[in-house]
């Protein structure tokens, strides 16, 4: 890859990066004051943030890792002007929701600047996969999750021994309890001689080219821009927010039971990031299916901080039918992510069965959003710099419209049509014809004669 590339992704990551602290600045973070903090409130000009960047990973052998260390102060401005100590608990709870939103920024950004699309890739059988650049060889995704495969081989010993021991296999407490684990087991120590980014880069190409060839490594951006257009040649630039709701709540309720806002956030942005392949959303998308999967298919539960599907909702005329979901939630042979996705595909296609039913009846349904096929960026408001491209739903308004316009002036000239057809017509009521009897009759030359079919 050259070094122009490079600079590049770097640029996507200090983008994604940045616009994900900012969330957690106006959306999340609270500073607390007095006793016991029950006094609670937004901070005040931001946080205090130490980045470092780091360019690969831990494994035995160097393999390159873009990421970055953020370290946040725990100290932070009240709405008065006085510091005190922020709510830690606030950041660790949305913490899965920033990872989400980070990765579908950093997709979007790349893909809008280097053209490049993702594709699903699942790393352990049964668990949620992960989202990979589409058109890398695999060959290469192997050759550098080294530490990954290392924790993978870990995690499958040791969920073994949990399966052993227990009798089923792990929940979700277990599950993660298991991978950080395996974690610590298969960590290396730190590395005491340092080099620079050059030499690693270096050192990185020729083990690659060495493993595999210099024409898999040189024409990796060019495989990866050819599999991007065959993507996005078939999927669809849409969003249906109703259809993002119902498989947002399955998932969600069939993993987790009870849940929160930030869950449905999160699992929320995965969809979109799944959907899209890189294309960008627009802007407060992700809270839009949260809040229609809030209004449609939940309802409170213990003090009302958290929620459950509400069955009913999801089953009004047919109660025989909520029992799709239950079992799904006590199905010991299947791991939780494929029964969130069997429970997903339940409802998605009972969705799509009620539509059905009522297409020739119903209105228009407001539920789905153009994303714009041509990316169109925009400048962020921190950094100055090109963020994601927003959706131009005024053009999509203006094109429904401008459908509906000529449907409704072809109907009217049909109409018209049909009208002039019909008074041209004789009118039912007009004189019969005479019968036969009652006709004159022909009056013929002189001398004819009436012919006789013969051949003379």
């Amino acid at each position: 890859m050259d070094d122009e590339t490079r600079r590049v992704l770097e640029l996507c990551q200090d983008i994604a990066r940045d616009e994900t602290l900012a969330w957690l600045e106006d959306a999340v973070a609270e500073i607390r004051w007095k006793s016991g903090g029950k006094n609670r409130a937004r901070v005040r000009d931001g946080l205090i943030v130490a980045v470092f960047r780091h360019y690969e990973s831990r494994a035995v052998d160097s393999r390159p890792l873009l990421h970055d260390h953020a370290v946040v102060s725990i100290r932070a401005r009240r709405p008065d002007g006085t510091w005190g100590n922020q709510t830690a608990d606030a950041l660790m709870k949305h913490i899965v929701a920033a990872d989400a939103l980070y990765t579908l920024l950093f997709m979007e950004e790349v893909s809008a600047r280097l053209g490049w699309a993702w594709e699903p890739r699942e790393v352990m059988p049964g668990r949620r996969p992960v989202m990979e650049i589409a058109g890398i060889d695999r060959r290469l995704i192997g050759w550098q999750s080294t530490r990954r495969q290392q924790i993978a081989d870990a995690l499958l010993l040791l969920t073994a021994k949990y399966e052993e021991r227990q009798g089923h296999s792990p929940g979700k407490r277990a599950a993660y309890a298991i991978a950080c684990q395996a974690a610590d087991q298969t960590r290396s120590p730190k590395r005491t001689q340092l080099r620079s980014l050059s030499e690693l880069r270096a050192a990185w190409r020729d083990s690659a080219a060495r493993a595999y060839g210099a024409d898999v490594v040189a024409r990796l951006a060019e495989r990866a821009r050819a599999a991007a257009a065959a993507i996005w040649a078939r999927v669809r630039p849409l969003v249906d927010v109703a259809l993002a709701a119902a498989e947002t709540i399955a998932v969600v309720y069939v993993m987790r039971g009870a849940f929160a806002h930030r869950h449905l956030l999160a699992e929320a942005r995965r969809h979109l990031s799944y959907a899209l392949r890189g294309r960008p959303h627009q802007p407060g998308l992700d809270e839009q299916i949260v809040q229609a999967a809030i209004d449609a298919y939940t309802r409170p539960v213990g003090s009302g901080r958290m929620m459950t599907a509400d069955l009913h909702a999801l089953y009004p005329r047919d109660t025989e039918d909520q029992a799709v979901l239950r079992p799904l939630t006590r199905n010991r042979s299947a791991t939780p992510y494929q029964r969130a996705r069997l429970a997903a595909g339940a409802l998605t296609a009972r969705v799509h069965a009620a539509r059905r039913a009522d297409r020739l009846n119903s209105p228009t349904r407001p539920h789905t959003v153009a994303v714009p096929s041509t990316l169109r960026p925009c400048t962020g408001r921190r950094t100055g710099r090109d963020l994601e491209p927003t959706t131009d739903v005024a053009a999509v308004e203006l094109t429904r419209r401008t459908l509906e316009a000529v449907a409704a002036e072809m109907a009217a000239r049909l109409q018209a049509g049909v009208r002039e057809r019909a008074t041209r017509l004789p009118s039912p009521d007009s004189a019969a014809a005479p019968p036969l009897s009652a006709q004159p009759p022909v009056q013929h030359p002189q001398g004819w004669t009436p012919p006789t079919g013969g051949i003379a």
